[in-house]
């Protein structure tokens, strides 16, 4: 198994993961108070765009080239690193709750 390859099926996994933990985000959300409601909305809706954006950049992964890949890589590490900042701070705020 190529590198690259390797990478794809890390970062696949790991966004399996926050996407499991957006469910919850969404489920906890639908629980809340109404007025609660509103502010957890925010915060679930910013955390489905970055999922989105990660699953757009590995699907640029698929498409490139053996040597593209690396630059794309640094791109998605950022992408992620963004994601799992974001979950840690849904996280922390739902527990505040």
């Amino acid at each position: 198994m190529s590198t690259k390859e390797a990478y794809k099926q890390k970062m696949n996994a790991e966004l399996e993961l926050a996407q499991a933990k957006l469910v919850e985000f969404k489920a906890e959300v639908k629980n809340s108070a109404a007025d609660v409601r509103i502010k957890y909305n925010e915060h679930v809706d910013e955390l489905q765009q970055m999922v989105d954006t990660t699953k757009e950049k590995l699907k640029e992964l698929d498409t490139a080239g053996n040597d593209a890949w690396e630059h794309l890589k640094e791109g998605i590490e950022s992408t992620w690193n963004s994601l799992g900042t974001a979950l840690q701070d849904t996280s922390d705020i739902f527990k505040k709750q």
